[in-house]
């Protein structure tokens, strides 16, 4: 464990290290979430609600992604780039440590201007998720949650370069996930709702936990816990058995 705080802290380091750049990147990312509120003002000026969801349920169902996809993006951010860390052999240096891998290269980068996702969800549920201790705590859990599930998912698809060499997978399955996770969840029906629940869970990234602090339901935890449960299996799996292809004299074994 403190080998983990010592490699965030000097993640956070080099993150701060020009802090009138990283005020700029995280206004800047606060601005550009601030655009798809004021899109989703205008829409619902115009309709009041969308199959169950109103501005106030859209505006929670964003606070959540928002913050929960900055902690992964901007905290984690290396879950994004497996594909890009094996194909140039900078998994080296991270089985040299006496750690996990997997954590390590986690923790070890900051994206500062993801970073304003965070703050810009924190403030958009203060301002309008109507807090009460029970709903920030739910905000809370399932935030945390969330941001395990993606960060789970992120690390499994970008996994897939340890046994193709290509690491397209990794980059469409978060645009994927991101911009779906965006929309209520119940606006789509059939196999693409279904779709959204299972192989790509974006429901679970933002509808289902929104759906928690709104309406709170054990259905929706359970369902939500075992998604994020089957997914970090999945990503653990799927790392270490690609680790051992890189370790095995893998073609990725490049400096």
């Amino acid at each position: 464990m403190s080998q983990t705080l010592a490699v965030v802290r000097a993640a956070f380091t080099d993150a701060t290290a020009r802090p009138a750049a990283f005020w700029t990147q995280v206004g800047a990312m606060m601005a550009n979430d601030l655009a798809m509120i004021a899109f989703w003002i205008l829409f619902f000026h115009q309709v009041r609600s969308v199959r169950g969801w109103d501005a106030d349920r859209v505006f929670l169902l964003f606070a959540i992604l928002a913050t929960a996809a900055g902690i992964v993006l901007g905290f984690l951010s290396n879950a994004r780039r497996i594909p890009e860390l094996v194909e140039t052999g900078s998994l080296d240096e991270a089985l040299s440590l006496p750690m996990s891998p997997l954590r390590y290269l986690l923790v070890r980068r900051v994206d500062t201007v993801n970073v304003g996702d965070v703050v810009f969800g924190v403030v958009l549920f203060l301002v309008t998720g109507h807090p009460t201790p029970q709903r920030a705590a739910l905000f809370v859990g399932g935030v945390v949650v969330a941001a395990t599930l993606l960060t789970a998912f992120l690390v499994t698809l970008g996994s897939v370069v340890f046994f193709t060499g290509r690491g397209e997978p990794g980059a469409l399955g978060m645009h994927a996930i991101l911009l779906l996770a965006g929309y209520p969840v119940d606006i789509f029906t059939g196999a693409a709702k279904g779709l959204l629940y299972t192989l790509v869970p974006a429901a679970f990234v933002a509808a289902v936990p929104a759906r928690i602090v709104d309406a709170p339901s054990w259905r929706d935890v359970a369902l939500m816990l075992l998604a994020t449960v089957v997914f970090v299996l999945l990503a653990r799996t799927a790392f270490g058995l690609g680790l051992r292809r890189y370790t095995s004299g893998s073609a990725w074994g490049r400096a």
